[in-house]
């Protein structure tokens, strides 16, 4: 079903809906809160909630991605980032915490020019591992050729291909693209692919293999994405198709099923909430967890665009540090936020509307305000 309006003579343009635009309704049924399950089967991990750590240098150290792996969920390390870069980037993540304004975007350039080190690589994943943890780590696409077979050495559980838009269908006349689907399956392992904004670019990643889709592009950068480059997506309209995509794949495939995987614009415990009631098996956080006191962000928040060579898309933000990781996820509710007590508002949202699983309540029904 077409959702189009005309924009002026000679353009259209899609109607989308972002989470503030949506609300999820409640039924005649509820149940106890202590009867819904928050468990997420992602591939062989039975984990105890759907939430991945974002692979990003203010959210995800190897000491968080194990805190992070103790607690149930999976935190994904950015392999590319300055913990594969210095032997000891504690130094130079305090500096970027006490950097003014006007300096930052140069001297962060000036931090991460340093190179990737291979060998830095397989130990920061060997210290996620000897934690007894899973242990998963993300490149970009230009970097996942150069790499991936040291990754593949050390040892991942989960792989991660994350970029602002990742495409099956990528064009390059200076460097041989990256062949997704070979990959996948030379890898062996299950690999996340995104971001996709799009029903089409969802379905053309699922038919690499993947295990996973990231819907909608993380990175913290989404109001400087629209501002330099003009791009944005509307991310309950984007998660919606992505799992449009995904039934789509079932029926081709015979039952294949790949995991959807919001990622963008989640800022509160709402937000993760009417992710998945848009069809998304499981979030990828950014913000909410830079704001934890364990956070090596140390209450700022950046993602790779904020430090990109020539093109910069994205900010150090300065995020409210709220609590311990433990309570962003677990709770207590510090306030009304939405910033705490992540888990216990999404057992909350289920219990009000009567499912007793993640997988059940993507059939929540959902309304659009006025």
């Amino acid at each position: 079903m077409s959702n189009e309006v005309e924009i002026g003579r000679g353009k259209r343009a899609n109607v989308g809906y972002s989470f503030d635009d949506i609300a999820v309704v409640p039924s005649r049924r509820t149940r106890d809160a202590a009867d819904v399950s928050v468990s997420w089967q992602l591939d062989a991990y039975l984990l105890d909630a759907p939430i991945i750590g974002a692979p990003m240098d203010s959210v995800t150290s190897p000491a968080t991605a194990i805190t992070m792996g103790k607690m149930g969920m999976v935190g994904v390390l950015d392999l590319e980032g300055i913990w594969t870069r210095y032997e000891d980037p504690e130094p130079f993540l305090e500096e970027i915490a006490q950097l003014p304004d006007h300096q930052v975007f140069q001297r962060m350039q000036e931090i991460y020019r340093e190179p990737v080190k291979a060998e830095l690589i397989t130990a920061r994943l060997e210290e996620i591992r000897k934690a007894g943890v899973p242990v998963a780590g993300a490149l970009s696409p230009q970097r996942t050729q150069e790499y991936w077979r040291t990754v593949a050495d050390a040892g991942v559980d989960l792989f991660v291909i994350r970029g602002t838009t990742v495409s099956a269908e990528h064009v390059s006349s200076n460097r041989e693209p990256l062949n997704l689907k070979r990959f996948i399956y030379e890898l062996d392992v299950p690999v996340v692919v995104g971001g996709a904004a799009s029903y089409t670019a969802a379905l053309h990643l699922m038919r690499t293999g993947a295990a996973g889709v990231l819907a909608g592009f993380g990175g913290g950068a989404t109001t400087a994405n629209r501002r330099t480059v003009g791009v944005a997506v509307p991310m309950a309209t984007t998660v919606a198709n992505v799992a449009a995509a995904r039934r789509e794949y079932m029926d081709e495939t015979g039952g294949r099923y790949v995991h959807v995987i919001a990622d963008g614009q989640i800022s509160t415990s709402g937000d993760l909430v009417k992710a998945i009631a848009c069809g998304a098996d499981g979030v990828m956080l950014g913000t909410v967890l830079a704001r934890a006191d364990e956070a090596p962000g140390r209450g700022y928040h950046w993602g790779a665009e904020a430090h990109h060579k020539t093109l910069l898309r994205g900010e150090r933000v300065k995020v409210e540090q709220v609590g311990s990781l433990e309570t962003i996820i677990n709770g207590p509710s510090l306030d009304a936020s939405g910033t705490t007590n992540l888990i216990g508002a999404l057992r909350h949202a289920m219990a009000m509307t009567g499912y007793s699983d993640v997988k059940e309540f993507q059939r929540v029904p959902i309304s659009v305000g006025q």
